[in-house]
C-alpha cells in the first residue's frame, strides 16, 4: 500500500534515480518532472501529498514555481533543495512557506526524513505521546494513593493538564478516556484532602499551608513590588490553569516567564469570596467586620466586587506598601480599548492592577447560548475559544505594549471552573443562593455523604446570614439540583462550566510573573 504520492521537480531529474527508487521501496509514488511549467501540470492533474522542488530550474526558477503552487495549494507541504547556500534565497523560500529546506547533495534518508516530517508527523507524535502517557500512568496513580502535601498536589494537577493537552494533540479517544478517568480520580482524592484540611489552614492549626487568595498578595506580589519599580498585575476572572498553559506559547512572543505557580482559591471559590479576599488580603468575615463598607452579603442588592481597588488600597497600607497605584476593572470590548489608549497615564505608577473579565463571562455564556455551547462543545473548544479570544483582544495589545515598555507582569486569577456532570440533591429556602456549586441557607436538606459541610461559617470565616445558616459544597463534578422541576434543571446544566466547589480545575488556579524579553 503506497504511503503517499510525492511530485520531484529537478532539471537534472535523471541524477536522481537511486532517491527515487530508495522511496518507491519504501511505499511511496514518485512523480518526477524537470522543470517548473511542467510540476504545475503535474499538481492540476494528480492529487500529490507532498513536493520537493529545485531551486535552480531552467524556465520557471524553483522561487516562482513555488509561489504558483503556494497561491493554489496553501497546504501542500513543498521542500526546497537548494545547491546555493545564498541568505535571501532561504529567505525567500521561508517566506512563502516552505515546509523544509535541504542543501545539495542530498541522501536518500535526508529526503525521508523531510517526508515523513511532514506526511507521517501527526501520526509519530500521536504514538510516541500516547506511549509516554501509558508509561507514567501508573507512576500517577501511585502518586495519588499517597498522602500527598499541597505542593505535591499541585505538581500532580500540573501532570495532569500536561497530559491532557498532548493527548489531545494525539486524538486517541480511547486514551483521552483513561486521562480523563484519572484526573476524575485524582479530584476525588484531592476533595477528601481539601476538606481534611482547609479549616486547619485557616485557623493556624497546622504550620504547612498554601498560599490562598486572601494572603496571595503579602506572600506573592508585595515582594516583586518591592524588587521592581512600576509592574503591572493583570487578573483574568475565572482562568483556569490549563487555559494559562495555550496562552502561554502566545505571551512567550513577548515576556519570559520567572514563575509558574499555582495556589489556591478560598471556599466558596467564586468572585464575591475570592477576589474580594484577594484584593483586602482577608477572609470573607474579616472584610465585613473590618470594612464593612466594603462588603455586600449574598442576600443585598447591588454588586457583590464594587470595592475591590478600594481594598487593594487598604491592604497595600497595612503591609507598609503606601505606593502610588491603579485599578482598572475591564467588563467589555469598550472599556478594554479605552484602556488601551490610557496605559501611557499609568506608566508613573508603582503598581498597576487590571481585572480582565473575559473568560467568565463566556464560563456564564456557554451554559445561556446556545451558540456558544456548539462553539465550546467540549474542553478542547473550549480552551481554543479562550485563546481565539485573547489573540483578537484589547488584552492582547495591552500585552504588547507593556513588553516593549519592558514592565514586569503579573497574570492571575481569582478561581478556577469545572465542567459538572453529576447532580446533588438539596432543598432550601427562597433566601438561599442560586450557585450550582455552593449553597448557603438555613434549614439547608441534603445528603451528607454528597457534600463537604460548613456547619458553624464563622470557622470558615465566612459570613453569617442566619443563626442557622449553613454552607454546603460540591465535590469534584457534581452539582446541586432541587427536587422541583429536576429533570429539566438537570438536563440544563449538565455538562455547563461552574465554580463555586470543590475540585483541583476551582482551587489550584494559575500565577505568573514574568519578564520582558
Amino acid at each position: 500500500m503506497e504511503n503517499g504520492v510525492i511530485l520531484w521537480a529537478d532539471d537534472e531529474i535523471d541524477l536522481l534515480k537511486p532517491h527515487i527508487m530508495f522511496l518507491k521501496d519504501k511505499g511511496y509514488d514518485v512523480l518526477t518532472t524537470n522543470n517548473g511549467d511542467e510540476a504545475i501540470d503535474v499538481l492540476k492533474a494528480t492529487v500529490v501529498d507532498i513536493v520537493f522542488l529545485d531551486e535552480n530550474m531552467p524556465g520557471l526558477s524553483g522561487i516562482e514555481t513555488l509561489s504558483i503552487i503556494k497561491a493554489s495549494y496553501p497546504n501542500l507541504p513543498v521542500v526546497m533543495i537548494t545547491k546555493s547556500e545564498e541568505e535571501h534565497i532561504m529567505e525567500d523560500a521561508i517566506g512563502a512557506s516552505i515546509s523544509d529546506y535541504l542543501i545539495k547533495p542530498v541522501n536518500p534518508k535526508q529526503i525521508l526524513l523531510s517526508v515523513k516530517k511532514n506526511l507521517e508527523n501527526k501520526r509519530l507524535v500521536s504514538e510516541k505521546t500516547t506511549h509516554a502517557y501509558q508509561q507514567q500512568f501508573r507512576n500517577i496513580g501511585m502518586e495519588i494513593s499517597n498522602r500527598l502535601d499541597f505542593n505535591e498536589w499541585t505538581e500532580i494537577y500540573k501532570k495532569l493538564v500536561y497530559w491532557e493537552l498532548e493527548l489531545e494533540k494525539a486524538q486517541d479517544q480511547g486514551i483521552v478516556d483513561i486521562m480523563r478517568s484519572q484526573k476524575d480520580e485524582a479530584n476525588q482524592v484531592f476533595c477528601k484532602y481539601v476538606e481534611r484540611n482547609y479549616l486547619d489552614w485557616l485557623n493556624g492549626r497546622t504550620a504547612e499551608k498554601p498560599v490562598q487568595s486572601h494572603t496571595l498578595l503579602r506572600e506573592k506580589v508585595l515582594p516583586l513590588i518591592k524588587e521592581n519599580s512600576s509592574m503591572f498585575l493583570i487578573l483574568i476572572d475565572n482562568l483556569r490553569y490549563d487555559q494559562w498553559k495555550m496562552l502561554q506559547p502566545i505571551f512567550e512572543e513577548y515576556y519570559r516567564v520567572e514563575q509558574d505557580d499555582l495556589y489556591y482559591s478560598i471556599l466558596p471559590s467564586t468572585t464575591q469570596y475570592a477576589r474580594n479576599a484577594l484584593f483586602s488580603g482577608l477572609l470573607p468575615s474579616e472584610i465585613a467586620k473590618k470594612y464593612p463598607k466594603y462588603w455586600v452579603d449574598e442576600d443585598e442588592e447591588g454588586s457583590k466586587n464594587q470595592f475591590e481597588g478600594e481594598l487593594l488600597g487598604e491592604n497595600l497600607k497595612r503591609f507598609g506598601h503606601d505606593v502610588k497605584y491603579s485599578y482598572t476593572k475591564i467588563l467589555n470590548l469598550t472599556a478594554g480599548r479605552k484602556l488601551l489608549d490610557s496605559l501611557p497615564n499609568l506608566m508613573g505608577n508603582r503598581f498597576n492592577v487590571i481585572v480582565y473579565n473575559f473568560v467568565d463571562m463566556l464560563s456564564h455564556a456557554r451554559t445561556e447560548m446556545e451558540v456558544i455551547r456548539e462553539l465550546a462543545d467540549d474542553e478542547a473548544a473550549y480552551r481554543s475559544l479562550t485563546v481565539s479570544w485573547f489573540e483578537h483582544s484589547p488584552l492582547m495589545d495591552i500585552i504588547k505594549f507593556l513588553a516593549a515598555k519592558k514592565i514586569p507582569l503579573i497574570i492571575t486569577t481569582d478561581h478556577g471552573s469545572v465542567r459538572v456532570n453529576n447532580p446533588v440533591k438539596v432543598i432550601g429556602d427562597r433566601t438561599t443562593n442560586t450557585n450550582l456549586r455552593y449553597k448557603n441557607g438555613k434549614s439547608l436538606n441534603f445528603n451528607k455523604n454528597e457534600v463537604f459541610e460548613v456547619k458553624n461559617p464563622a470557622e470558615a470565616f465566612l459570613p453569617r446570614t442566619n443563626v442557622s445558616s449553613a454552607y454546603v459544597f460540591c465535590r469534584g463534578v457534581d452539582f446541586f439540583a432541587y427536587p422541583n422541576n429536576y429533570n429539566h434543571y438537570v438536563s440544563y446544566y449538565r455538562d455547563t462550566i461552574q465554580h463555586g466547589g470543590i475540585s483541583m480545575e476551582e482551587l489550584m488556579i494559575p500565577f505568573i510573573y514574568m519578564k520582558a524579553k
